[in-house]
């Protein structure tokens, strides 16, 4: 994957800094991972989006997936290829990563009930 940077900006901070508030999780990397896991559960696509400002946060690829970098890039290619779009194309990739990171972001961040780990979890396994 030829993708090197995530670029997040200021509104996904301001919504990952409000699940660091209430989860106690400390790192972005950690949330935008669950938030990637979770947009990626849900049976519709996310919609088209529009980022607008600049990147308030980013982070290199290795740092978003860590150890397990290789996974969540299978996870995208499933999703991807589940949907019928091109596994081989950096851009479409890079396109449905940033996609399902905002929904992602915003679903966490939009749910009172995601006030702890625990709750994640819950969230997570019950689907």
């Amino acid at each position: 994957m030829a993708m090197e940077t995530i670029r997040l900006n200021a509104r996904a901070r301001n919504q990952l800094m409000t699940l660091k508030r209430r989860t106690g999780i400390g790192n972005w990397n950690v949330l935008c991972r669950w938030a990637l896991s979770t947009s990626l559960a849900e049976d519709h696509p996310p919609r088209d989006i529009s980022v607008s400002g600049e990147a308030a946060i980013e982070m290199t690829w290795r740092t978003f997936g860590g150890e397990y970098a290789d996974v969540y890039l299978g996870l995208l290619k499933q999703y991807c290829l589940k949907s019928g779009l091109d596994v081989h194309d950096t851009a479409t990739l890079n396109e449905q990563l940033k996609k399902h990171l905002y929904r992602g972001i915003g679903y966490l961040a939009s749910r009172k009930e995601t006030q702890s780990i625990e709750e994640l979890v819950v969230l997570s396994t019950s689907r």
